[in-house]
């Protein structure tokens, strides 16, 4: 499993993601910056920021 907590990217953002795998993740992040950050699309630097920060979960 891999997770991602926002506010590794976003100072401030409380929400966390879990997926079976990068890609999953970043589906659900990428619905969360449309909804609750007000992003239409996510900048390819964000997404590489994203990237960076996910973990295996424990």
């Amino acid at each position: 499993m891999k997770q991602f907590a926002c506010g590794d990217v976003v100072p401030g953002c409380a929400r966390t993601f879990t997926a079976p795998d990068d890609d999953g993740v970043l589906a659900a992040v990428a619905v969360h910056a449309r909804d609750d950050h007000g992003l239409a699309a996510v900048p390819a630097p964000l997404v590489a920021q994203v990237r960076a920060s996910i973990r295996t979960a424990a």
